[in-house]
Formats: structure tokens, sequence, C-alpha cells
């Protein structure tokens, strides 16, 4: 049977498409999959900043509207770009063990943070990382950047910028770790809601693609990015704010740490939760967060 993969048509997009084909045709080889490259309105306006495009669903939208008419059976995402709440009819599968989910720094020429000098111009365009790498340093000079991976480090090139802040999942799944010049740990920076993951959506009703993609599932990483993505959905976090979450397992609890913060950067507050739950780990540490929020 044909299977239809809807994707964006970035190369990060198809790397994780790709991967996802290339591991259910390994399982399922009496079926064919095919990548179907569905054009969203992030990518029409890939030099346009975020804050002014709008709202966090712009890499999936026309991606949906094409799973809710049949015309794809399943969709590729990276799970960090998808909103807190699905579209009426849509759902997620279950989550696949996840990539490397912290922020890097990639440096055009110094070694390290530290070697930066004083005003240097770093480039990020999203607030989270903005206003964690200002408590870093602050003295940092930091502009936006739209574009995929390759996209961004042509610019740093280009443009003479000191350096960029970008996943490391994405530089990993490119192949292009060498880039990496310092990973942030979760002290120094926390990583956006399920970062690192890949999100497959399909409708409600196609019981045949749930079973399909039943083995793939990852328990430690579905009940982690459960807790995040939860607390994403209370915080109401897009991308006009910053907003950080990142678990992890310690035997059978999950701890999650956060951070939420004004568009402004001028009050972020950071909270850590720990419990067995996912979902009652998210709602206490979004309740710590509201309480630090009225006392800041």
């Amino acid at each position: 049977m044909l299977y239809r993969v809807g994707t964006r048509g970035s190369r990060l997009a198809l790397a994780q498409a790709e991967y996802v084909q290339k591991r259910l045709t390994e399982y399922f080889p009496e079926h064919e999959f095919e990548l179907v490259v569905v054009k969203t309105t992030g990518d029409k306006f890939s030099n346009v900043s975020m804050k002014e495009i709008g709202t966090k669903g712009i890499f999936i939208k026309e991606i949906e509207e094409q799973l809710l008419d049949g015309t794809i059976d399943l969709a590729v995402h990276s799970m960090k770009d998808m909103p807190g709440n699905l579209p009426e009819g849509l759902t997620l599968a279950k989550t696949w063990k996840r990539e490397d989910p912290r922020d890097v720094l990639v440096l055009r020429e110094a070694s390290t943070l530290e070697e930066l000098p004083y005003g240097a111009v770093v480039a990020t365009g999203s607030l989270r990382r903005r206003y964690q790498l200002l408590k870093l340093r602050p003295d940092l000079k930091i502009v936006d950047i739209r574009g995929n991976v390759e996209t961004r480090i042509r610019k740093m090139e280009e443009q003479q910028l000191d350096g960029i802040v970008l996943a490391a999942a994405g530089l990993k799944r490119l192949h292009l770790e060498e880039r990496i010049t310092r990973y942030f740990n979760y002290d120094e920076m926390i990583p956006a809601p399920a970062q690192g993951a890949i999100a497959i959506e399909v409708a409600e009703d196609r019981r045949d693609i749930h079973e399909l993609l039943q083995p793939f599932g990852d328990e430690e990483t579905m009940r982690i990015v459960a807790a995040e993505r939860h607390f994403l959905a209370l915080m109401g976090g897009g991308c006009h704010v910053p907003v950080g979450a990142i678990g992890e397992l310690q035997g059978e609890e999950v701890c999650l740490r956060v951070m939420y913060g004004e568009e402004t950067g001028e009050k972020l507050v950071f909270a850590n939760a720990v419990g067995k739950d996912p979902i009652m780990v998210a709602k206490e540490a979004a309740d710590q967060l509201h309480r630090q929020w009225q006392e800041a």
C-alpha cells in the first residue's frame, strides 16, 4: 500500500522525513512511503521575523489542511514547532526517541563564548535564546535571524556575525555537528519545549496509521515530551514570548525545568518540578511560575 508522508521542503525537514521514511520502509517493506513536500506560511516568509509573522503554527498549517482532507496520510514535523493544542480531528502518534535537545553556540572565529569581545554580535530568531544568552553575557549585541540552518550559517559568514545560536538536533541531523563551538547546559539555557523530538501527526480516525506507527514509540521520550508540551499548553506559549522547558527522567520521576518571560525580556522567571505523573509535573511547574510572576 502507498502511504503519503507530508513534510516541509527545508533540508532539515526533509532529513527528518527521510529518516522516518527509511525506518518505516525497513520495518514494512511490503508498503511504499512517498514524501510529499508542502510549502507552509513560514516557508513563504522566510526572511520575516517570527514576531512579525504571528502564531506558532506557521510551519504546519498547510500540512494539517492536507492531513484533514486526505491528500497526505501522515506528516512529519519538528515537535517544537507544534502548538500545545492541535486542530480538531488531528492527533500525534507516539513520540520516537529524541535527538539531543540542547541549544548550541556556533562561532565564526572565536573558540569560546568567553573569548568573544565586548559587544560581539550574535544572532538568533528566538526570544527564549536571546534573553538567556544575555544572562550569560549582558554585553552582547543580539540580532534577529531567519532561515534554515544552512542559511543562518551562511548569513553568519557573509554578514561577519560573531556567532549564532542553534539547536544541536538540527546540526546533528544535517551532519554539521563539527560546526558546534559550545553546548549550553540546562543551567545556562533551557531549550524550547520538545526540542529535538520529531512529531508525527495523523488524523484521529486513521487507525491503520496509528497501528503502523505503534512499534516506534519511545516510552522515556513520550513521558518527558508530554510534560514539556503540557507545560507549553498551560502557559499559552508561542513565538511572542520566551518560554522553555526541558525534562529528564530520574528513576521513575520526571524532573522538569522551565522558564517564562515577557516579550521585552525585562522579566524572566524559572522553576523546577518533580513527580511521576508528567501532566501533574507540568501543572506544578506552571503554578510555580505563576506565583513567581506575581511576586517579581
